[in-house]
């Protein structure tokens, strides 16, 4: 899947932030987060918020090293004892961040703990990160949650490449996610159309979504392709509820996503990437 423009991933800082400032209107900030049971409803959004803000300053400063979050001007934000205070301070730091994100352009070299060192690399993992704390804001303040196709495939790309990195990097968890001869197939069925013969319809993946995800097993560790291939255990049914279980917000077990074969293989894996 072709990754979405720079400009794009600015835009959905500033939007998805939109939506999940939305999510928290009204509600009760006390809640506890089902997502992240360690956090109320309060302390989420001013994880975002700082999270956005970290960047920001990342960014702005083209940081050569990791530089501790609560460095960034204004990361910690206000208690959850003024919403009006905490809406404005989730809105103003998307809009800063995108900003400096966009004034820097996709190729400005800034550190990362990741496989990337861009601008590029951090407008699309904040874009992501606050895909999924919305669902999380969404879930908490009990109001509808629902994320365009291209951002939850998006979504998918990215966690898997994540996890990829991580097992890479000796990650005790992601380190299991091996042994040949097991793989998952994830099939989003609101995306893609019936397969005819094991080949692809020309209206199988709309607006150049890759709506399928072929993870295999191998002695040394996993890989992922787009693909379309009978699998030990099939994960299938509309693409934002694969994104939200394969990111443990979604239960495998709601009744939301049927599952087809090893059942047992996919909670492996999910009891092996906790770690996000």
């Amino acid at each position: 899947m072709t990754r979405l423009g720079h400009d794009r991933y600015c835009d959905e800082i500033v939007g998805q932030t939109d939506r999940l400032r939305d999510a928290l209107t009204g509600a009760d900030l006390s809640v506890t987060v089902p997502g992240c049971p360690d956090w109320t409803l309060g302390q989420l959004a001013r994880h975002v918020g700082g999270a956005h803000r970290w960047v920001e300053m990342l960014v702005r400063t083209r940081a050569t090293a990791d530089i501790p979050e609560e460095e960034a001007p204004g990361a910690r934000g206000p208690d959850d004892a003024d919403p009006a205070a905490l809406d404005a301070w989730l809105e103003e730091g998307a809009r800063k961040t995108a900003a400096t994100l966009r004034a820097a352009g996709p190729d400005a070299e800034v550190w990362s703990w990741a496989w990337e060192h861009t601008a590029g690399f951090w407008a699309r993992r904040m874009a992501l990160e606050t895909v999924v704390h919305r669902a999380d804001a969404a879930m908490a303040a009990q109001v509808p949650y629902e994320v365009e196709p291209l951002m939850a495939a998006d979504t998918i790309d990215e966690w898997l490449r994540i996890l990829a990195f991580a097992q890479a990097g000796g990650d005790p968890e992601a380190a299991d996610l091996r042994g040949g001869g097991r793989s998952i197939h994830l099939h989003a069925t609101d995306t893609s159309g019936d397969h005819l013969q094991g080949g692809h319809s020309q209206d199988d993946h709309p607006q150049g979504i890759d709506a399928e995800w072929l993870i295999e097993f191998g002695e040394d560790g996993f890989t992922w392709r787009h693909d379309h291939r009978k699998a030990t255990v099939a994960l299938r049914g509309p693409l934002t509820d694969l994104m939200l279980v394969l990111q443990r917000r979604l239960p495998a077990d709601s009744g939301r996503v049927e599952v087809l074969g090893d059942a047992k293989l996919l909670d492996f894996w999910l009891e092996r990437t906790s770690f996000g």
